[in-house]
């Protein structure tokens, strides 16, 4: 490879680095043919972007990117694939669910929303990360409890005041 498909490769990598807040950093060296290619099929349908990448390419890219990635350089050893994502939590979950059938890939490390996990033993944590749209709902669940209670008690009573205050002060 030449200094200038080098610099070209560096250049995609920190653009790929810029555009995407959850990257996940995965050893998948071991597996066969058929398992590298469920694991490549299995990230297409989840909306994962699958990579293998040379360890010294990625480390200038996170060095030229404008995000801090901390420690997560010092995981560039050995066979290393890049998982892109939209949701913080899906690669982390293809990675358990595949190690249901195989002891890879394992999770080397994560750069999640300005969150830097490093190591397997992370790989529950992640799986437990709620995105964006999840907290979203939680948070309209919990807004809306207070006036459902004050509108199931105006039913309940039967529009009677002495009803509604004695629903009101049950709950």
């Amino acid at each position: 490879m030449t200094r200038e498909e080098k610099a070209i490769v560096i250049e995609d990598l920190t653009a790929q680095l810029a555009d995407n807040a959850n990257i996940y950093l995965a050893d998948i060296s071991g597996l066969d043919a058929v398992a590298t290619s469920n694991l490549r099929r299995a990230c297409f349908k989840a909306n994962i972007k699958l990579a293998v990448v040379k360890n010294t390419l990625l480390a200038k890219a996170m060095e030229a990117s404008d995000k801090e990635f901390g420690e997560l350089p010092t995981v560039l050893k050995g066979n290393t694939s890049l998982m892109l994502s939209e949701t913080g939590n899906a690669p982390a979950k293809l990675i358990k669910t595949f190690r249901k059938k195989s002891d890879k890939p394992l999770l080397k490390g994560a750069f999640i929303a300005e969150a830097i996990y490093l190591g397997d033993e992370n790989l529950d944590a992640l799986v437990n990360i709620k995105s964006k749209e999840e907290v979203i709902g939680d948070i309209i669940g919990l807004l809306q409890s207070p006036a459902k209670n004050v509108i199931s008690g105006l039913k309940s009573g039967g529009g009677k005041l002495a009803g509604i205050l004695k629903t009101l002060s049950e709950k």
